[in-house]
């Protein structure tokens, strides 16, 4: 018996043999799937392709308009977002996760849908479609409808990390907070949000990133006019049967700003830029 136990390799020695490498070969097959069709779009653009895709005034028209409405879209989603997840995040009420679940509908809505959605919601025949139209905010075909349907599908993206962030946070701050004599306002202003803006930026970001590659409810909801409504994708899309080496140039460009959007976030959050309030 213990001559076995002398020659037998421990449980923990084999495992470490095998369970790495099955998670190294997991990760290696999710990181070349993932990251090839980037890759891709890099290597069949030169870089007289890319410097050419700026000077076409069609592309930089659609690169501004992305960026301007999508910033719009943020500011907005920040605004009203951060007090909506906070209060999911902090509070318990009846129907409580139906609420959650609507939330996060729009995550799971096909393109198409949300733009069905939003037509049938804000366009001429809609229900607030007359309201609109009387009070002389019409909300489609212009990029009024472009922001609107930005703030549609990319919202969740930012309540949902929004929510997890508060809920996170140690409720002895809080209460400590409340204890000296700060009110629920100066509470959530001065101790929960900078406690959670490393979550509330990751949120940001992935809200940001998404509204930047919003296609299909755009389309649907405010059309593809240049200047007006053709945002990046979509002058990708309208590209891609007559210049295929202009759609991946600005492709290509759309990726660089998407990515340069998240590994600043990024950079501002490791480096303590966020959340410097909360330690």
């Amino acid at each position: 018996m213990s001559a076995q136990a002398a020659t037998a390799p421990p449980r923990s020695l084999t495992a470490r043999g095998w369970f790495p490498a099955l998670l190294g070969l997991a990760l290696a097959i999710a990181l070349a799937f993932l990251v090839l069709p980037v890759v891709a779009i890099f290597t069949h653009s030169s870089p007289s392709s890319l410097i050419s895709s700026l000077n076409d005034p069609a592309s930089t028209d659609a690169l501004r308009l992305s960026i301007e409405t999508s910033a719009i879209a943020v500011a907005v989603i920040v605004l009203v977002g951060t007090p909506s997840a906070y209060l999911l995040a902090t509070r318990e009420f009846p129907a409580k996760q139906l609420v959650v679940t609507l939330v996060e509908l729009p995550l799971v809505l096909p393109p198409a849908v949300a733009g069905i959605g939003l037509l049938a919601s804000f366009g001429p025949g809609g229900f607030l479609g007359p309201a609109l139209r009387n009070a002389g905010i019409p909300l489609t075909l212009n990029t009024a409808a472009v922001v609107v349907a930005l703030i549609f599908v990319a919202a969740p993206f930012y309540l949902r990390q929004g929510q997890a962030a508060f809920a996170a946070l140690d409720s002895s701050w809080l209460e400590a907070s409340r204890t000296l004599g700060a009110g629920e306002a100066k509470t959530f202003a001065r101790v929960a949000v900078p406690a959670a803006t490393p979550g509330l930026a990751a949120g940001l970001a992935l809200a940001w990133g998404r509204a930047l590659g919003e296609f299909g409810a755009t389309l649907m909801f405010a059309g593809s006019f240049r200047g007006i409504t053709q945002t990046a994708p979509l002058a990708i899309y309208g590209e891609f049967a007559t210049d295929f080496d202009g759609a991946l140039a600005l492709s290509a460009i759309l990726v660089a700003v998407s990515g340069a959007l998240l590994l600043t976030v990024k950079f501002l959050v490791g480096s303590g830029a966020f959340g410097g309030a909360a330690r």
